[in-house]
């Protein structure tokens, strides 16, 4: 007697449960409405798009160093990088793409600002000088109060513990990064022009045992606590740094200190339009596409090929949910890169019931052929996916950004396939066994083949 609700038929119903709840997450943001229920809004999430699908705008800037005093450009242009960066994000912009390209002793600056339309807007943005600032502390009393403020209730940031001051990056020559001579721990040297060391000395005089906010953007860099009147106008910045984060905390300070002027060489507009057309003309060869390999998956594997269509819709529904969640930046090289790793998926499946069918052929009962099947074309699988994994980590780790996109789809893609063709279309064919359909091999069969009793299949 045939189980009706055996734990691999639950298994399977789970799974099928599970795909329609991704799938529906992945398609919920084109549901007019659904964003105005409020238990389904979170769902409405759309996917994050790039700068070729949603249009935008494309800032290319050249750095000079004619004057640049400093002993590595590299780190300047890494500096420089992160100023920007923080800026477009205050400005809004989701995901915007900030690229240091390099061709000979040229260093350039590529921007790109999805949804962006105003260009000189944008370029406003961009050429901004990054402001830094040192803050000192507020009185004990006024601090009291803000600290009984928060007591009540009062949801105050670290901000209003300082007051702004006459010293910013203006006058900051440099900074650099050291070592502790006793304890080798990584400590941060500033030094400041004749007019900000002036200020600095007066300022840490007033400040002894109290913090000094350093500042970059707004943001809260450090708040080392002064020891004493510094002169000289050098000083260091000591904490519970580890090395990369003293590091990113030089590059921070050098590049509020703008030590390498950039001059905006090209500027180039997206149109809406042309985005919509690049992912609409995508999503239409990914349609077709999977169409077309599920028709061969059918009429060529037959009851296996019809279970490898529902794994793959599921596979589909859940990596298009984790590209939500994640979130994912969706270019045209991104969705090229999920197209192909669905192409992988389907190759995993035909690896599998293609062993099957060897099975069968040798007069193996179906139970057993489905499980061999599985068992001999796991280390094919496997070997294939990791050296393509490995591949798209290599490009994804010294690619541009596109690149990046393209290797960063695949690689997700690359890893639920395995899940999909191990685990979801082998629960989904043992479930389909039944006694009935195991006096039928021909449909577990492929192809123009003969079953074991010699009849053509």
């Amino acid at each position: 007697m045939v189980r009706v609700f055996s734990p691999i038929r639950i298994a399977a119903i789970g799974m099928l449960i599970l795909g329609a709840l991704a799938g529906f997450f992945a398609v919920a943001d084109g549901i007019p409405g659904l964003a105005n229920v409020p238990v389904l809004r979170g769902a409405a999430k759309p996917f994050r798009l790039g700068l070729d699908l949603k249009g935008g705008t494309q800032l290319l800037y050249r750095a000079d160093f004619t004057n640049f005093q400093g002993g590595s450009r590299g780190e300047a242009m890494a500096g420089l990088r992160d100023v920007i960066e923080r800026r477009v994000n205050l400005f809004g912009v989701t995901e915007p793409v900030v690229q240091v390209v390099s061709a000979g002793d040229e260093y350039r600056l590529i921007v790109e600002l999805a949804g962006v339309r105003d260009i000189r807007e944008a370029i406003q943005l961009i050429g901004e000088t990054p402001y830094l600032e040192f803050k000192e502390p507020r009185s004990p009393e006024e601090t009291e109060a803000i600290r009984a403020a928060q007591a009540q209730g009062e949801r105050l940031n670290e901000d209003p513990f300082f007051l702004s001051s006459d010293l910013t990056g203006r006058y900051l020559k440099r900074a650099e990064l050291q070592f502790d001579a006793t304890t080798n721990a990584p400590l941060i040297a500033v030094e400041f022009n004749d007019e900000g060391a002036s200020i600095f000395e007066a300022m840490t005089a007033r400040n002894i045992d109290k913090p000094i906010g350093i500042y970059l953007d707004g943001a809260p860099l450090s708040a080392p606590i002064v020891e004493e009147a510094i002169t000289g106008g050098k000083a260091q910045i000591t904490g519970q740094f580890t090395l990369p984060e003293a590091r990113d905390l030089v590059r921070r300070l050098n590049s509020g200190a703008l030590p390498v002027p950039i001059t905006l060489v090209n500027q180039q507009s997206i149109e809406a339009s042309l985005g919509a057309e690049s992912l609409a003309s995508g999503l239409k060869a990914a349609f077709y596409g999977f169409l077309a390999v599920a028709a061969f998956m059918i009429f060529w594997y037959r009851v296996p090929g019809l279970l490898a269509v529902v794994a793959l819709l599921i596979y589909a529904a859940i990596v298009l949910s984790l590209f939500k969640l994640i979130p994912v930046t969706l270019t045209a090289a991104g969705i090229a890169g999920f197209v192909l790793s669905v192409g992988m998926a389907v190759d995993a499946n035909i690896l599998i019931f293609e062993r099957m069918k060897e099975e069968l052929r040798r007069g193996r009962d179906l139970d057993l052929a489905v499980h061999e099947g599985f068992d001999r074309a796991w280390t094919s699988i496997r070997d294939s996916n990791v050296s393509s994994l490995i591949t798209a980590s290599i490009l994804y780790w010294l690619g541009t950004s596109v690149v990046k996109g393209f290797a960063l789809t695949l690689g997700i893609g690359i890893l639920i396939s395995m899940f999909s063709a191990i685990s979801v279309s082998r629960t989904f064919l043992r479930a389909a066994v039944t006694p009935a359909l195991a006096r039928h091999p021909w449909f577990f069969l492929s192809g123009f083949v003969r079953s074991s009793s010699g009849s053509e299949s």
